[in-house]
């Protein structure tokens, strides 16, 4: 039997002792998954929906596994502690947000994992579901579970919670494995001839095989992931912005850089398909904000044509750019003040480590010179400050007369002199990752890393600096996960058995827990962390990353005698050995011919100027999964269904634009309505009726407009803000319906609180926000009959729903 939960449903207002209830109630607009499909499948991200929802690889996997016929994949995320306790209270089980299907009754299950720390919240999903842990323990009713994302270059630690892992690019042959498995299922295939036929695919690991090699999209530089949109969150996720990649991979070989490697060969996309990607963030998923992502955007051959190109084209839409990942030789102020023209960023130099020999140690340069230069000229265009990153316990050559740490500190006290800046400086400790150059390195212990980290920030702290250290226990904690065998399985479920959950968070890792489990396992903890003989098999050599192992020996002598490597370009001077297959090979787009690129066309039209203030009002409801929404929430999602809808909204002036959009009165959690006021101004008029319908169908679940009408307001003419007319409202209380002054408002809430019993608003519905009487401020009339008396010359009749309560 499938077990199916209705969170609005089946836990009510119990929801409301959760923190943020909104992360699992669902309701996004884009959903795409579905109950009926063939094979049923979930991407379970191992952090929370805050966190899981600013992820590109799964709005990827999400789209495109929603888009082969016959299959359906949903999503779940690890639930904070306060949730996992209502779950198991109730005896629920954790389900999927689209469909509520529980995890245990889906055909697969994909994990995507991006951070270490995230394994235990892996076994928090398994166990929330009934899923047993160990795959050994998995019979006939229960999914296969599949794991992917860059921290399987090492699987071993994982291996006895998974039943396979796919090494490498999604789209590197993913997806035409699942299309196999959707055909499979249809002709009534069992979960063990399934598992079976995943496992014989030549990017699938699992224990017992000897090899995988990792998988690579050879399409890249042609693809237009324009569907890689839904859903869209529906409260304000940690990357609130549309991501479009545009080159995966690096040119650049940092030594320490696990990502530079694994991604290898570098590739670009063309500026066609990008610009594809970005409307279809803009105008299907309604972000305004726009990163251009990549390990190192700056190195995008032609980049300041791409913005060029895309300022152009957004601009009137309020679009802005970003871009995560700029090195110091590829740094353009002038590129900064395209990026600037909608919003204006910030500037960020990742130095790693200050002193010359040593940047040649990692294969990396960022100079104290070219730093000042750039400060210099970009203090003249306006900015004040900048943020740094350095790394310590790097594996460099001896210089006896400085530390590291002494270093990073005269670097910045350098800095800051020559530019007049007080900076941002965040330091974490050094982890040598699997499939890098440092993979037999060492890892500095945890003790001698506060030391420096806290020097540091002493330092420069007491010079006018801002310091953000990273916890070297959480370093020392990744770095056992991620250069452990099959035995740090063990250690993980320990620490699972023994409370530890959301690792990643200050606040919910319990230290004590691991410290306690580092003691019990002294000698393997030291193991996992120390120096590795040059010659000795390393745990994830059953992975094939492309990248040749003499190669790897190489780059590892070239760091001694701070030996640099070209860049991975398409002509490079070194053979690392991921171009070694015809399809694997370094793509630059070089030409960028701009009037060849196809120009989509821009939703917003061309609008002259207007003496009228173009004001349209709407009534709007809110019922179901939206009333778990906060009142910033909403304001964000009506702001995005605007951008969606092409609604030609007016913008603030300043920093940062936002959208002229009131609601009159918030409206708490928990608590349902039927009637809400809001407004907003328009550039020139705009059909009240148009709006309706457009809105109607670019609103997330439980928020419908039922009502609008147009007012113009002449210039000169006063023009009254909505919060500056409330009276107060109307609320339902069984048969009757109470009305309440603005200033009453809470405590009658409490009053009917206490009435019912109940621990919180939950039950209370809304009728009707009510304004003051253009007649008299005691009497409450519609904000619709008040505007009318207000503005009797040039109101525009209104538009109403069918379905409108009023």
């Amino acid at each position: 039997m499938v077990h199916f939960v209705d969170p609005v449903q089946d836990l009510g207002a119990a929801l409301l002792s959760v923190e943020k209830p909104n992360r699992y109630v669902g309701g996004e607009y884009g959903r795409l998954a579905r109950r009926d499909a063939t094979l049923q499948t979930l991407i379970a991200f191992p952090d929370l929906y805050e966190i899981g929802m600013s992820n590109q690889a799964l709005k990827i996997l999400y789209n495109q596994l929603n888009a082969i016929d016959g299959a359906s994949c949903d999503r779940a995320f690890a639930p904070a502690p306060d949730f996992e306790r209502l779950l198991r209270e109730r005896r629920l089980p954790l389900y999927g947000l689209d469909t509520g299907i529980s995890l245990r009754d889906r055909d697969l299950l994909f994990f995507t994992f991006g951070y270490e720390l995230g394994i235990t919240n892996v076994l928090a999903m398994l166990d929330l579901a009934a899923i047993p842990l160990h795959n050994s323990e998995r019979g006939d009713s229960d999914p296969i579970v599949l794991m992917g994302g860059p921290c399987v270059s090492n699987p071993l630690p994982y291996q006895d919670f998974v039943d396979a892992f796919w090494i490498g690019e999604a789209e590197g042959g993913f997806f035409e494995m699942f299309t196999a498995l959707v055909a499979m299922k249809i002709q009534g295939a069992s979960r063990g001839e399934l598992l079976a036929y995943i496992i014989d695919h030549p990017s699938v690991w699992t224990r017992g095989k000897t090899s995988a090699r990792r998988a690579i999209d050879t399409m890249f530089t042609k693809r237009v992931n324009d569907v890689a949109v839904f859903p869209i969150p529906n409260m304000r996720v940690i990357q609130h912005h549309g991501a479009v990649e545009i080159m995966r991979g690096c040119p650049n070989g940092c030594r320490f850089c696990h990502a530079g490697y694994w991604y290898r060969p570098m590739r670009q996309k063309s500026i066609d398909a990008i610009e594809r990607e970005v409307a279809a963030f803009v105008r299907r998923g309604g972000y305004r904000e726009i990163c251009l992502s990549s390990l190192s955007s700056g190195d995008y051959r032609g980049i300041e044509a791409l913005v060029d190109r895309l300022n152009s084209k957004f601009r009137q839409e309020h679009v802005s750019f970003q871009l995560p990942s700029l090195r110091v030789s590829t740094f353009s102020l002038p590129l900064l003040a395209k990026l600037a023209e909608v919003r204006k960023s910030g500037l960020t130099f990742a130095v790693e480590t200050p002193i010359d020999a040593w940047q040649l140690a990692i294969n990396k340069q960022v100079s104290l010179d070219n730093v000042t230069a750039i400060l210099k000229e970009a203090r003249k265009q306006g900015w004040r400050g900048a943020k740094f990153y350095f790394m310590v316990g790097l594996p460099l050559p001896n210089i006896d007369e400085i530390t590291e740490e002494a270093a990073i500190i005269g670097f910045i006290l350098e800095l800051a002199k020559r530019a007049g800046m007080h900076f941002s400086v965040n330091v974490g400790t050094f982890i040598p990752k699997p499939h890098t150059p440092y993979q037999w390195a060492a890892q500095i212990d945890e003790a001698a890393a506060r030391v420096k980290l806290e020097y540091i920030r002493y330092e420069l702290k007491s010079r006018g600096h801002k310091v953000g250290i990273q916890d070297p226990f959480i370093s020392t904690l990744e770095g056992i996960i991620s250069r452990g065998d099959e035995r740090a399985g063990a250690l993980i479920e320990t620490a699972y058995r023994r409370g530890c959950r959301l690792d990643a968070w200050n606040e919910y890792i319990q230290k004590n827990v691991w410290y306690s489990i580092f003691a019990e396992h002294e000698v393997l903890t030291r193991d996992f962390l120390s120096e590795r003989p040059s010659d000795a098999p390393l745990p994830w050599n059953v992975i094939d990353s492309g990248i040749l192992p003499d190669f790897m020996q190489e780059e590892r002598k070239k760091s001694f005698v701070q030996g640099s490597t070209s860049q991975c370009i398409e002509k490079c001077t070194h053979f690392c050995g991921t171009c070694t297959y015809d399809t694997h090979t370094v793509e630059n787009i070089i030409q960028h011919d701009i009037s060849l690129v196809d120009v989509l066309p821009s939703t917003i039209p061309n609008l002259p100027s207007s003496p009228v203030t173009h004001r349209l009002l709407f009534i709007f409801t809110k019922t179901g999964s939206a009333i778990f929404q906060p009142h910033l929430a909403l304001i964000e999602l009506f702001s995005m269904s605007m951008t969606r809808a092409a609604v030609p909204v007016f913008y603030t002036q300043g920093f940062n634009p936002l959208p002229k959009l009131e609601i009159a009165a918030p409206l708490s959690i928990g608590v349902s309505a039927s009637a809400e006021i809001a407004a907003i101004e328009t550039f020139g008029f705009y059909d009240a009726a148009r709006f309706l319908e457009v809105m109607n169908c670019a609103l997330p679940e439980g928020i419908r407009i039922v009502e609008a009408i147009n007012v113009n307001i002449p210039f000169g003419v006063k023009k009254y803000s909505l919060s500056s007319l409330l009276w107060g409202f109307a609320y339902a209380n069984g048969a009757e319906t109470d009305y309440v002054p603005a200033a009453n408002d809470k405590q009658y809430r409490a009053a009917r609180i206490d009435a019912t019993g109940s621990a919180s608003v939950y039950g209370l519905h809304r009728l009707a926000v009510l304004a003051k009487s253009a007649v008299s401020t005691d009497a409450p009339e519609s904000y619709f009959t008040v505007y009318r008396a207000l503005y009797p010359d040039v109101l525009i009749p209104r538009i109403q729903n069918q379905n409108s309560p009023v």
